[in-house]
């Protein structure tokens, strides 16, 4: 993009130079083993990306939602499954504690996250808890100087790897109670139940926390009790428009496998890129990306400046992954055959599309969110 800042073109740089050494080689053989490729996100903590939004003081790269968002991209063109896992590492545990630790919960966690010696994640979901986030019924009931945490977290991303687990629960009988833990694998704080198997995103490792009475002292508590609802909503915002991301990756990464297969593919005596059906596809796949990238670009760009919110964010959040769904299932219509066999990627991109319309909030809530402010400020006028 035009507005992108010096250090962001590097950014760009580097990042799509190691997603087509350490991401791209690996992607089929981990989604077909439905394996965790640690070793690559182990050197994304050395080129020090882990802590893309976190502060220098910690080890980070001090930079936004725009930086976060190119990572996405360049990363999610070449394995959406080890992005997502990046995105719940870096943008909901990491940069929930950046911005709502004390001083010294940083100071202890942050640096082993950030430079890839810890893997990290974000409990919120629950087993009847999806889309109605504040109605979590994880308990956390204070004992003296400890708390006693039990119940069970659904759906997280990185649960089987994570050994820190940054949670919320319920320290009250009001929605409004909410209160976050930054919780310890070592210490037993949690625990990981099973994994789950999924038609996407297969190497992105998914599974349950589970907490049995887990006693935690109060230093794990992050702010007040019931502080979290501001917390929550607020990184929503950024991981709505960074999972993004991952959708404009996936989008470009089928455009650019349909021009290759368009222009090696052969029927009728010549290749397939000839005939005007073909090329109407790659034509509207190629300018709904480039729609793609110019909406979310600029809306993270308002965001880094303070000038957007959960409306905007939910609005890309419905928008993009819908639009690279399409795009994927256009790209393996023009495959033909092929594209609905495992010999071409265009089937692992719808695969792994389909998740964004429904991980950080599902289309239909995203809808609720967009149709509720409209309406809410059109009535203020």
């Amino acid at each position: 993009m035009w507005f992108f800042s010096s250090e962001e073109k590097e950014l760009q740089k580097v990042c799509r130079d190691f997603a087509a050494k350490e991401l791209a080689p690996k992607a089929q053989y981990h989604d077909e083993k439905e394996s965790f490729n640690l070793a690559a996100f182990k050197k994304m903590g050395e080129i020090g990306v882990l802590g893309i939004t976190a502060s220098a003081d910690y080890g980070g790269a001090g930079l936004g939602a725009t930086a976060a968002t190119i990572s996405m991209e360049e990363f999610g063109r070449a394995c959406a499954s080890s992005t997502l896992s990046y995105l719940a590492h870096t943008i909901l545990c990491v940069n929930n504690i950046q911005n709502n630790a004390s001083k010294e919960q940083k100071e202890k966690y942050l640096p082993k996250l950030i430079s890839g010696e810890w893997v990290g994640c974000m409990g919120m979901s629950e087993p009847e808890y999806g889309s109605d986030a504040v109605g979590i019924q994880t308990k956390a009931v204070s004992v003296g100087d400890k708390y006693r945490i039990t119940g069970t977290k659904m759906w997280i991303t990185n649960a089987t790897y994570a050994d820190i687990a940054y949670v919320y629960t319920r320290t009250g009988p009001e929605k409004k109670n909410l209160t976050t833990f930054i919780l310890e694998k070592n210490k037993k704080q949690f625990a990981a139940g099973k994994a789950i198997h999924k038609m996407g995103m297969r190497a992105s490792p998914t599974g349950e926390l589970i907490f049995d009475n887990s006693e935690v002292e109060i230093s794990h508590r992050v702010g007040k009790e019931g502080d979290s609802i501001y917390h929550m909503m607020k990184n929503l915002e950024l991981e709505r428009i960074t999972i993004s991301g991952i959708s404009l990756g996936l989008a470009r990464a089928c455009v650019e496998q349909c021009v290759k297969y368009a222009n090696e593919r052969k029927q009728f005596g010549k290749t397939i890129g000839n005939y005007q059906l073909i090329q109407k596809i790659i034509a509207e796949m190629s300018a709904e990306y480039e729609m793609m990238r110019c909406f979310l670009y600029s809306v993270a760009k308002e965001y880094d400046k303070g000038n957007k919110g959960p409306t905007v964010a939910a609005q890309v959040k419905l928008a993009i992954p819908k639009i690279a769904t399409k795009i994927a299932l256009d790209a393996i219509q023009l495959h033909g055959g092929y594209g609905y066999s495992r010999e071409f990627p265009v089937e692992r991109y719808l695969r792994d599309s389909k998740l964004m319309e429904i991980g950080a909030g599902t289309n239909e809530v995203m809808i609720m969110i967009i149709a509720k402010n409209l309406l809410k400020t059109a009535q203020t006028i």
